[in-house]
């Protein structure tokens, strides 16, 4: 068994040895490690992980003990478990959380109690806007931005008659409004399916019947397999090209989906192949570490660690500063595997959005930046944080 994992029955420790423990900064993960979208929270917590071990069991050079539970994708239970590790464990920091809907349940509840939390993916509308909050930080992006760089690249293209789906929920909403923001050309048809969802064909031979010139969708995780491979199977992967944000096209999805998704043109804050030393070092490490190719949630992770890690380091691990600790967090002091970071008033990244395109390497199939969407693209919600 992989020594950096000690697994338990619903959730699982990563600490330092006991006595250092005792003075080490607590972090609280829930994440999906179980269930529908596991892949996603195995990848955010292994990068997080990875930051952890390069650093001898610390960040920013202090000591911390990593609390890792398993949400299985349900609101009641991350609700729950934040409260343990509120009350119980007295966490200083929270982070992990994949869904949005799981997000708006839980970081409202962690910020009013004075913890930090540092999202290392859901980035809802509501709180990038009037939901925000001095303690809550989101490192990946808000929800809307990769879909507004595909709805850029499909304007700049030409298309004009495109078919949109996503998923029933906060994030699958601000996917396709975020979409319509950039994109100026017909709607050909708007989807909402069922979270979770894995058959298709319904929504496939509507689509047919719509005749666009192209399909927009946002399916993350196993709801993104099930599609792609049925939308093959129904013959139309060579009849109408599909495009997506970086969620729909992963390594775990690409690995899964095969040859169907050659070539398909998605976008990303990061890829693998961005020319950075952190990236570099980043890739490299997960490889070695875990024996596979880190993806998109892995960087994310990583870069949740890191900026903590610089946190800490500003201010000699006194989380109990929060002022302090706040400035170092807003201050974003860490070299970001996706390049030059930032952060906007609401919290949320001011980062370049890229365009890539699945390609086969050396055997397997993986992502390569062809292009860039935006520059230092900010989120449409920051006028509405009042902090």
């Amino acid at each position: 068994m992989n020594k950096r994992l000690i697994a338990l029955a619903v959730g699982m420790v990563l600490a330092t040895s006991p006595a250092a423990a005792a003075q080490a900064v607590k972090i609280g993960m829930i994440t999906t490690l179980s269930g529908g979208g596991s892949a996603l929270g195995i990848d955010i917590r292994d990068g997080f992980q990875l930051a952890v071990d390069q650093g001898g069991g610390k960040l920013g050079g202090v000591a911390v003990e990593l609390i890792v539970e398993d949400d299985a994708r349900k609101p009641a239970k991350a609700t729950d478990i934040a409260q343990r590790m509120l009350n119980r464990d007295k966490v200083d920091i929270m982070t992990g959380i994949v869904w949005s809907n799981l997000a708006i349940a839980v970081v409202p509840k962690v910020t009013r109690a004075g913890v930090f939390y540092i999202s290392p993916n859901a980035g809802p509308s509501l709180l990038a806007g009037k939901g925000c909050h001095p303690n809550y930080f989101n490192v990946a992006w808000q929800n809307d931005n990769l879909h507004e760089a595909m709805g850029q690249y499909l304007t700049d293209k030409g298309y004009d008659n495109v078919y949109l789906l996503a998923p029933n929920y906060p994030a699958g909403k601000d996917a396709l409004n975020g979409f319509k923001r950039f994109y100026k050309g017909g709607i050909a048809g708007e989807v909402y399916t069922k979270l979770g969802q894995k058959d298709y064909a319904a929504e496939i031979a509507a689509l047919r019947a719509a005749k666009p010139d192209g399909v927009f969708f946002f399916l993350p995780g196993g709801m993104g397999i099930s599609f792609l491979k049925q939308y093959d199977q129904a013959g139309l992967t060579r009849q109408i090209p599909v495009f997506g944000p970086a969620f729909s096209f992963d390594q775990t999805i690409l690995a899964a989906v095969g040859e169907a998704a050659l070539g398909v043109i998605n976008t990303s804050q990061w890829s693998k192949d961005l020319d950075n030393p952190a990236n570099k070092a980043f890739v490299a490490g997960f490889k070695a570490a875990y024996g596979r190719l880190p993806s998109l949630y892995a960087s994310q992770g990583y870069d949740a660690a890191r900026l903590i890690g610089a946190a800490l380091a500003a201010t000699g691990g006194n989380v109990a500063d929060k002022d302090a600790f706040r400035d170092a967090l807003r201050a974003a002091g860490f070299e970001s595997v996706r390049g030059k970071f930032r952060f906007g008033p609401n919290h949320h990244p001011i980062q370049d959005i890229y365009v890539r395109q699945v390609v086969k390497e050396d055997g397997v199939l993986t992502n390569k930046v062809i292009g860039k969407a935006f520059t230092d693209h900010a989120d449409a919600y920051a006028a509405l944080c009042k902090m």
